[in-house]
């Protein structure tokens, strides 16, 4: 896939993305991303067009680097769904910034790269076999993680257990005449 970003672009967006990942979402502005570069804020405006340019290109980059962990652990595991929850769950606890970016508020699709969303879907919809599943899952897995990311659920021992029996729960299930069409059609990751 072709990137569409300069190297220069893409420098600032990988500064942007160490800022998000160590100081959280208040701090990512376009002064602080260029106080992190050492240079001044309006240079920035040389190679993105603003902040929410530079929010959808961390964004792309963490649906691609969740989509090679997904499709990581989903191809060739005996239990898909447990490989792909494991894996979602291990992106969203090492990243929470940049998850909580990549799926809190309206999802700006236009402005990905063509695929990246399908692709980021897809081992999740090899996993439970059909697009209305994968959505059903996908809603019980984000649900859980951002709990999870918030410290929600109290110390009882009863949220791995609560994973397994959802996890069992998508697993029991066979689609009824669900459609087998592409992840472009299921929630967004």
């Amino acid at each position: 896939m072709h990137d569409p970003l300069t190297a220069r672009a893409r420098d600032i967006v990988a500064a942007a993305r160490a800022v998000l990942e160590r100081e959280g979402p208040d701090a990512l502005t376009m002064r602080r991303v260029a106080d992190e570069l050492g240079i001044r804020a309006p240079s920035l405006y040389k190679h993105l067009p603003g902040k929410e340019a530079l929010e959808t290109a961390i964004i792309a980059d963490g649906f691609a680097e969740a989509a090679a962990a997904f499709e990581e652990a989903v191809d060739g595991a005996a239990d898909p769904l447990s490989a792909f929850v494991a894996a979602y769950r291990a992106f969203a606890q090492a990243h929470p910034h940049v998850y909580r970016l990549m799926t809190g508020g309206p999802l700006r699709r236009e402005d990905l790269p063509p695929g990246l969303e399908a692709r980021t879907a897809g081992p999740l919809l090899r996993a439970v076999g059909s697009p209305e599943r994968a959505r059903a899952a996908w809603a019980f897995v984000h649900g859980m993680t951002i709990l999870e990311l918030d410290g929600r659920f109290p110390a009882d021992g009863t949220t791995d257990p609560a994973w397994r029996d959802g996890i069992a729960a998508f697993r029991a299930v066979r689609p009824t005449g669900a459609s087998r069409t592409s992840g472009a059609r299921t929630a967004r990751r």
